[in-house]
C-alpha cells in the first residue's frame, strides 16, 4: 500500500485517481459480439459460451430438475445464513414503497403521482472467481417487492454446463422467474435484444468485468435502461486514533480481495495509526487464501494522514467513495457531514460486509466517483413514477391564460390553441 502524510490540496486530484479502466477501447471487440446475437440468438450465445467460459450446452434454459438438484447440493447452514439475509433485504427495501398523494396546484387542478413496477427486468450475475449469490437477493428482493412482472437472470455456467447451486438457491428464495446459461456480453445482448430462449427486457441490472460494464454502457444508448455507470470496487475507512488497526486492515483487505483492481482507501488524523494499519494489513494478507488477488489489489490503494478531521470530511467527499468506513469517537456527527457516498457504515462493529451480505441495505452502489450524482440500487429502481393531472372548469379558467401568454411567446400557436379551444367552449 501507499503512505503518504499531511498532501497539500493540490495533491488531491491525482491521491484520489481509480485504477483506469477505459472501456471505450473495447467497444468494436464488444459491438461485433452484440451484433451477432442480435442477428443469430441463442446460436451466437451458444457459440460464446464454448469460445469464452469454454463449456458446451445444448440449451441455455435452467431446467427445473437443476433447480430441484440445487437444493440437495448446498448445506442447512448456508440456506438458513441466505434465508436470514433475504429477510433483511425484504424489511429494508419494503419500507421504501412509494406513496403518492394527490395535490391542488390551483383551484381546479389536481396533480398526482402512481408508481408503477418496470413489466421486465434481467439481472446479471458474475461468475469468475467466486458465486455472487448475495447480489441474486440484493437485486431480485426489491424487484419482487416493486412487483415486476418478469425477472430474468443470466449467469455464466461452470466448466460442468451448470450454475452455481447457492446462486439458484438464492434465485428461488427471491422469486427470479428464469435463469439462463449465459456470461459477459452475450449475456447483456440477450436480455437488451430478446433471443429464442432468453426474453427482452426493459432494464438491466448488476455488476461485472469491463466487458460487461461496456456491454451495458453499449445497449443503454438507446436499447435500453441500465442500473448505474459502474467500474471495480472501492472501499474508504474515515477514522482517527480510537480506530481498531486490525478492524481497519480487515475492512481494507475484504475489499482488496474483490479483484485485482479494486481500491482501499484510509483516511485517517492519526500517523500511529496509519503504521498500525499498514503492519496489520502485511499480517492478515498473509493469511488469505485470496492472498495473490488482495496483494495487487493493494498496489492501487493507499494510507493517507491528514492535518484534520475536517480535512479527512473534506476529502472523503471529494472521493465520494463506493463504501464508506466511519470508524472515528463521534462517528454520527461525521456522518451528518457526509455528502458523497454509496453507502455509510458507522461505528467500529459496522464492516462493510455486513452491508454486502444481510444487514438489508444494498451493495449494489455506484464506484468511481458516481456517488456524486448517482444513488444504489433501491426500490426505486424498479419502479417509474407517472405523473396524473385533471383540469376541471375552474382550473382551466385559472391557469389558461397564462398557458397562452407562455405558448405565444414560445411561438407554440398549437400549444396556445389548445387551450383558446377549451376557454371558448367553457364560455
Amino acid at each position: 500500500m501507499i503512505l503518504v502524510t499531511y498532501p497539500d490540496k493540490a495533491q488531491w486530484a491525482d491521491l484520489l485517481k481509480r485504477p483506469v479502466m477505459n472501456t471505450e477501447d473495447l467497444f468494436d471487440t464488444v459491438r461485433s459480439v452484440i451484433n451477432r446475437v442480435k442477428a443469430e440468438g441463442d446460436r451466437a450465445v451458444l457459440a460464446y459460451e464454448e469460445q469464452f467460459d469454454k463449456v458446451q450446452l445444448a440449451s441455455l434454459a435452467v431446467s427445473e430438475e437443476e433447480w430441484a438438484e440445487a437444493d440437495s447440493l448446498i448445506d442447512e447452514e448456508l440456506k438458513q445464513a441466505i434465508r436470514l439475509a433475504k429477510q433483511n433485504i425484504e424489511t429494508f427495501h419494503a419500507a421504501q414503497r412509494f406513496e403518492g398523494k394527490k395535490v391542488t396546484t390551483s383551484a381546479g387542478v389536481t396533480c398526482w403521482q402512481k408508481a408503477v413496477p418496470i413489466e421486465k427486468v434481467g439481472l446479471y450475475i458474475p461468475g469468475g472467481t467466486a458465486p455472487l449469490f448475495s447480489t441474486v437477493l440484493m437485486l431480485a428482493v426489491p424487484a419482487k417487492i416493486a412487483g415486476c412482472g418478469e425477472i430474468v437472470l443470466c449467469t455464466p455456467p461452470g466448466r460442468d454446463g451448470k450454475v452455481h447451486p447457492a446462486v439458484l438457491f438464492a434465485a428461488k428464495v427471491a422469486g427470479v422467474s428464469r435463469i439462463f446459461k449465459a456470461g459477459g456480453i452475450q449475456a447483456i445482448a440477450s436480455m437488451a435484444y430478446g433471443t429464442e430462449s432468453v426474453p427482452r427486457v426493459y432494464k438491466i441490472f448488476g455488476p461485472g468485468n469491463q466487458y460487461v460494464t461496456a456491454a451495458k454502457q453499449l445497449v443503454s444508448l438507446r436499447d435500453v435502461a441500465i442500473d448505474m455507470p459502474a467500474g471495480p470496487s472501492e472501499v474508504e475507512v474515515l477514522a482517527d486514533e480510537t480506530a481498531n488497526p486490525a478492524f481497519v486492515a480487515a475492512d481494507l483487505l475484504s475489499q482488496a480481495e474483490h479483484g485485482v483492481d479494486s481500491q482501499a482507501m484510509l483516511i485517517t488524523t492519526s500517523e500511529s495509526l496509519q503504521q498500525a494499519v499498514k503492519a496489520e494489513v502485511e499480517r492478515q494478507l498473509e493469511l488469505l487464501p485470496r492472498k495473490e488477488i488482495a496483494s495487487k489489489s493493494l498496489a492501487n490503494s493507499k494510507l493517507i494522514v491528514v492535518r484534520s478531521l475536517d480535512e479527512a470530511i473534506e476529502l472523503t467527499n471529494a472521493y465520494a467513495p463506493e463504501h464508506l468506513i466511519v470508524e472515528t469517537a463521534d462517528y454520527l456527527s461525521v456522518a451528518e457531514r457526509v455528502v458523497n457516498a454509496g453507502s455509510v457504515f458507522l461505528g467500529h462493529l459496522s464492516p462493510e460486509s455486513a452491508g454486502d451480505y444481510a444487514s438489508g441495505t444494498n451493495h449494489t452502489l455506484p464506484t468511481n466517483g458516481y456517488a456524486k450524482a448517482y444513488s444504489g440500487v433501491s426500490l426505486d429502481s424498479f419502479i417509474r413514477k407517472i405523473t396524473f393531472q385533471e383540469i376541471q372548469p375552474e382550473g382551466i379558467r385559472h391557469i389558461g391564460p397564462a398557458i397562452e401568454v407562455m405558448a405565444a411567446n414560445e411561438r407554440l400557436d398549437a400549444h396556445k390553441n389548445a387551450i383558446t379551444v377549451r376557454l371558448k367552449a367553457l364560455q
